[in-house]
């Protein structure tokens, strides 16, 4: 039995290294090296075995169906309310664009009629969808305003109106999604907005073509980008396993293998360095005893020691008469809260009579000029 499963797994991805990369590649998404696979082959067997029934994401054959079949069907119901939900917002863009005409000139009255025709069929459309709730039959829900959607169904524009309407809607719908893929065919290629109306319509004809080929580019891109992704991240963990494993012989090396003469280099390095520091501090101080005696002359000397007098008199000065200003401050806050009060009246009265000083010259200079 382990025989013919060894010969089975050999069979599939072969020996050695050919195995290991098969089992890699088979499983991206595992956080595994190859260096662990070698350490471990019944685990590398185990992966290989697994390959059989599971993807690259993990799920099983059955699982990977299933989720396949679900995902059709989504795409078919996307795809139906898509194409229902891009009818309906081509419809309004229709109408608002039929209101802005309106409204910078005059329109057709036959362009009116269908437009208001088409506009009434939207809004009624949609309240009763609004109001609607067979799809959810188990929920006991109000009605608004107590209306039902076939008395709001009666608010249709007439019949004749609505047929009337609905026939010419393939033309106007065919040239407004005419005029959108004309507009997004200018967007993807500005150059071509000035080419006739016949080329421009030949070239739209294989706008999807080129979109999807865009698209596909650009899924292939994300795939590429997603494996290089991975293959970084596998490269960049075995190159950090590789300079641990470096790092430990360095450390080795620098513990058993430590040069002898190296407390003597260190010492002469401390030597000329003390020499070095010492001699750059000889210089420093020169250079400050030169800039001194270029700075301060004889006559210099002799003007800082006058102006030293001249500011020392004014210090003992201003000192004298602070003295003499505390003490008339002392000799004020003897006499209490009532000088307080009359100094507060008198510095107001000082103010007004400044400011009213101030008005009196400025209305005589005005009455002078």
């Amino acid at each position: 039995m382990s025989d013919s499963f060894e010969s089975t797994i050999t069979s599939l991805f072969g020996n050695g290294n050919g195995l290991h990369q098969q089992v890699l590649a088979s499983f991206p998404l595992c956080d595994v090296t190859e260096e662990d696979l070698t350490q471990n082959p019944q685990f590398c067997k185990l992966l290989a075995t697994l390959t059989q029934h599971v993807d690259r994401t993990g799920l099983t054959v059955s699982l990977k169906a299933e989720l396949d079949k679900a995902e059709q069907e989504l795409q078919n119901q996307r795809r139906f309310w898509l194409w229902s939900e891009s009818l309906y917002r081509g419809l309004q863009e229709m109408t608002q664009d039929y209101c802005v005409r309106k409204h910078r000139s005059s329109v057709p009255p036959d362009q009116n009629k269908f437009y208001e025709t088409m506009e009434r069929c939207l809004l009624v459309a949609q309240c009763a969808l609004k109001l609607d709730h067979s799809s959810t039959p188990n929920l006991d829900q109000p009605s608004v305003l107590g209306l039902t959607p076939q008395q709001v169904m009666e608010l249709m524009p007439p019949e004749e109106n609505v047929q009337r309407m609905k026939a010419s809607l393939p033309r106007h719908v065919e040239r407004h999604l005419k005029e959108k893929c004309l507009s997004l065919l200018s967007y993807y290629q500005p150059e071509w907005e000035h080419e006739s109306e016949g080329l421009k319509s030949n070239k739209l004809v294989h706008l999807s073509g080129l979109l999807n080929e865009e698209k596909r580019r650009s899924e292939t891109l994300k795939e590429t980008s997603r494996e290089n992704t991975v293959m970084l991240q596998r490269q960049t963990q075995l190159y950090l396993s590789e300079m641990m494993k470096c790092l430990q012989l360095l450390q080795t090396l620098i513990l058993d293998h430590r040069l002898k003469i190296q407390t003597d280099l260190d010492k002469k390095k401390l030597d000329y360095f003390e020499s070095k520091c010492e001699l750059v501090l000889q210089k420093i101080k020169t250079e400050m005893v030169e800039i001194q005696l270029d700075t301060y002359t004889t006559e210099t000397i002799s003007t800082h020691r006058k102006i030293r007098e001249k500011l020392g008199s004014e210090l003992k000065a201003g000192k004298e008469e602070k003295q003499a200003a505390e003490l008339s401050l002392s000799s004020f806050e003897i006499l209490g809260r009532e000088f307080q009060t009359l100094a507060d009246e008198y510095c107001r009265l000082r103010q007004e009579i400044d400011m009213k000083t101030w008005a009196l010259k400025e209305l005589t200079q005005n009455n002078d000029a």
